[in-house]
């Protein structure tokens, strides 16, 4: 592809790094991040292919995966130190408080 500042490829290679990511929390990031892709992909394809109506099969195979983000999601917060019950708690805290200020919908971190 080439653009007015040359070769993509070539020019993008300018603002790399090797990072290194030998890291407990790497391989479960990445692990989640699969599993959540694979759920939403099953999502696409009930509405796609079957107008959003979900079978029996369909939950039996979303439930699957999201029993394996779950259990990244676990080994994420293990490996940070985390309980699952304490990031439960702050996610509710964080959204309540939202509810109450009426910021309930927008985007951000900090609304």
């Amino acid at each position: 592809m080439q653009t007015k500042y040359g070769d993509y490829q070539q020019q993008s290679r300018k603002t790399y790094s090797d990072i290194e990511t030998n890291n407990v929390i790497v391989y479960p990031t990445l692990g989640l991040v699969n599993e959540a892709g694979e759920f939403a992909g099953k999502i696409k394809k009930i509405f796609r292919d079957k107008g959003g109506v979900f079978s029996d099969e369909d939950k039996a195979a979303l439930k699957s995966e999201l029993g394996d983000v779950l259990w990244y999601l676990t080994q994420i917060c293990t490996n940070l130190g985390l309980t699952l019950e304490e990031v439960a708690e702050a996610n509710l805290d964080k959204l309540f408080s939202r509810l109450e200020r009426g910021k309930i919908q927008g985007d951000g971190d900090n609304r």
